[in-house]
């Protein structure tokens, strides 16, 4: 399957889905799936620009409005997890997962779904330790603390994630997982980003949960953003050549490295289906009982 991987969107789907048509005029070869690391921003009103975590500056509708109201339909089938900077009202209406939009799939605050024969996983939001514990408590009209603790990562979505059993083929983050420039290429980052110095001796450059669920269910790729830097790396996980392949990629801007191209999985001679995955339903239904809506710290089960 020929999957278009994207860092940061910041609700520059027109330009994203023109540089993939532009990839495909180029190659000869039809992008079956887009991959988005969070920070979609899918706006589609001036009323969720409120509900959103961006600086008055920076607000604007962008383009998901025309998705949205079918204006305009995306060209190819599109799967979104959430970043720190959504119209989280939104977000907040589809927790479980859910389209957005015709042909693009938001999986929720965390989920997996199976999509040509490829079982992908992903959790929204970013680490902040002071809520990880928290439930959530947070409801539309969202006071301005609310605005930022709604996309903060909560150890529920973590406990469901370690829970997955079967093997995933991709999984996505929109920090990185703690500790994964140890293996890469750290010292171009540093030059390319030498404000991620002090992070980086401190072990805060990354979210320690999202470390967690990647020495749990080891896929054999994990995308993120956030950090706005194109970044590889291959983290081991035994003696036997079993190994994760790690991409991050920068947001949508020109002459940055926002998009790759990538070949998983078997070539598709159709449109690939997005189904359900039968486990995560499950893990959903068996936690459901840890599932908080107040603001107070809560122990889950190891």
């Amino acid at each position: 399957m020929r999957i278009a991987v994207q860092g940061c969107s910041h609700g520059e789907l027109d330009n994203i889905y023109e540089s993939i048509v532009e990839s495909e005029k180029h190659s000869g070869k039809k992008v079956d799936l887009l991959i988005c690391c969070g920070d979609f921003q899918a706006c589609r009103n001036e009323n969720d620009m409120k509900a959103m975590k961006v600086p008055k500056k920076h607000q604007r509708i962008a383009s998901f409005w025309k998705y949205y109201s079918g204006q305009a339909i995306a060209p190819c089938l599109t799967i979104v997890i959430g970043g720190n900077h959504e119209a989280s009202n939104y977000m907040w209406e589809l927790y479980y997962g859910g389209w957005l939009a015709p042909k693009i799939y938001y999986l929720g605050s965390a989920g997996v779904v199976n999509v040509g024969g490829l079982r992908i996983g992903g959790i929204s939001g970013i680490y902040k330790k002071f809520d990880y514990h928290k439930g959530h408590h947070e409801v539309p009209p969202l006071s301005a603390p609310e605005i930022v603790s709604i996309f903060h990562v909560r150890s529920l979505e973590v406990m469901r994630c370690k829970s997955i059993a079967r093997p995933v083929d991709i999984f996505l983050s929109h920090d990185w997982p703690l500790g994964v420039y140890e293996f890469g290429d750290k010292k171009e980052l540093l030059r390319r980003k030498p404000f991620f110095t002090e992070d980086i001796q401190n072990q805060e450059l990354g979210s320690p949960p999202a470390a967690e669920i990647l020495e749990k269910i080891q896929p054999a790729y994990w995308f993120s953003g956030h950090l706005h830097v194109k970044f590889t790396a291959i983290i081991p996980h035994d003696d036997f050549g079993k190994s994760t392949r790690f991409l991050a990629l920068d947001k949508c801007l020109p002459k940055r490295r926002f998009l790759q191209i990538l070949d998983i999985g078997k070539e598709l001679c159709s449109p690939p289906v997005l189904e359900y995955d039968e486990e995560w339903i499950t893990i959903l239904h068996d936690t459901a009982k840890f599932y908080n809506p107040l603001n107070f710290d809560q122990k889950l089960p190891p």
